[in-house]
């Protein structure tokens, strides 16, 4: 498969140059491929073109000259053998619904996007599923796993996952994007990749929040390991492999958006636990928090499915409800006494 792969003679297309669709994009470009890049924005648009830099999302590094950035959506995704899709979640329908009718057939569609739609409860591969019906099931897949995108732009060893029920189209992205710095594992379990990306970041918002509070290392490794419970029991409420959430896209993902200093989600968290408003926090980002509308979906949809997720509950409390962060931490230190581990 790897040999089979001719640099020169695929057509790939990156839809959203915020940070992490700017990093995969270069990533590609640098491996030799000619990659067509949509930009939302005018102005980073022509940063690209002129400075070679996305000094908005992604500073200071200078991005290959295999990048072509366009503001035009549909030159971007049309003839394309591969088409990767980075852009926040909460427009992920909205993006796919303006490509719609333009993918050519046998394009292959990559989600590298986190998050759970909000109104659906549906992963962003079942957005894409939903949205793009042109597109044969065995063309999906998804790509996850712990990677800050500063830290991919710098070459630093980062390992992922990519998710597709097909081996083949599986394979096939995972020689695409691999490099000596970027390993690329391959699983079939499309939802438990998904799900563990959306659910980490919540834990991740509760992990910032005990930061915040200044409540310690012993508090921390509680809440990622019960965190981690939470996301597997979703997980299994809704077919995934258990043993995704042992991996790189489940415990992986979760250790680092928990307690990486550059996490979105955790200084969102971080900022709640030391007094800020979320309405201020949010009013001071330019780049998008998923956990915060995340966890709108995963309260949703586990109350609706019956699934116990404490810690997801109080983040959506703290967030929407304006519960203390103090208030939810004794609730949830004060909730009935019980055996560790699920019975199933």
């Amino acid at each position: 498969m790897k040999n089979q792969i001719d640099i020169n003679a695929v057509k790939i297309g990156v839809v959203g140059a915020g940070s992490w669709g700017t990093a995969l994009a270069d990533l590609l470009a640098l491996k030799g491929f000619k990659v067509d890049l949509w930009v939302f924005y005018k102005e980073v648009n022509e940063q690209i073109e002129i400075y070679r830099e996305n000094k908005v999302f992604l500073t200071g590094f200078r991005l290959s000259e295999n990048i072509f950035p366009s503001n035009d959506i549909y030159e971007v995704v049309l003839k394309k053998d591969l088409v990767l899709i980075v852009v926040p979640s909460h427009v992920m329908r909205e993006t796919a619904q303006k490509i719609r009718g333009h993918i050519s057939p046998g394009t292959i569609i990559v989600s590298a996007s986190k998050g759970i739609e909000n109104k659906t409860h549906l992963t962003m591969s079942g957005v894409l599923k939903e949205t793009l019906p042109e597109v044969a099931e065995n063309c999906f897949a998804v790509l996850s796993g712990p990677s800050f995108a500063r830290e991919v732009a710098n070459k630093f060893p980062t390992v992922v996952a990519v998710g597709s029920k097909d081996q083949k189209t599986a394979a096939y992205i995972q020689h695409l994007f691999a490099t000596p710095y970027f390993r690329v594992y391959t699983n079939n379990d499309m939802i438990g990749l998904e799900l563990g990306g959306a659910v980490k970041n919540v834990i991740a918002i509760a992990a910032g929040i005990m930061d915040g509070l200044g409540l310690g290392l012993n508090t921390r490794a509680a809440l990622i390991t019960r965190g981690l419970t939470e996301m597997r029991r979703l997980g299994l409420k809704l077919g995934a492999d258990p043993r995704t959430f042992a991996g790189i896209a489940g415990v992986g993902d979760l250790v680092l958006t928990c307690t990486g200093n550059i996490s979105r989600n955790h200084t969102v968290g971080k900022k709640i636990g030391g007094g800020m408003k979320l309405s201020d926090i949010l009013s001071e980002m330019r780049m998008v928090a998923e956990g915060v509308k995340t966890a709108k979906s995963v309260y949703n949809l586990s109350r609706r499915l019956g699934v116990d997720m404490p810690i997801s509950h109080e983040v959506y409390h703290i967030l929407y409800n304006d519960v203390s962060p103090k208030e939810a931490v004794h609730r949830l230190m004060t909730r009935d006494l019980k055996h560790e581990l699920d019975v199933n």
